[in-house]
């Protein structure tokens, strides 16, 4: 698998768990159409929201970045 760029990375992760978008910008206490935001790529993901989607989907950052494709 090639390197995919993080936007897609939490895509796919939300896609995986069968989660909406609404349910993760909820779980992130922020509104749906932030959070797509970071899903398209249009804007950075912040620290807090890279370390909360880690946990959420029992992943490491560095899977998320792209650094490594060990989830």
């Amino acid at each position: 698998m090639g390197k995919l760029a993080y936007y897609q990375r939490i895509r796919d992760l939300r896609e995986d768990s069968d989660y909406t978008q609404k349910f993760v910008s909820d779980y992130l206490g922020m509104k749906q159409p932030q959070y797509s935001r970071y899903e398209n790529g249009y804007r950075d993901l912040p620290t807090d929201v890279l370390i909360a989607l880690a946990k959420l989907y029992n992943t490491s950052t560095d899977y998320i970045l792209g650094l490594t494709n060990k989830k």
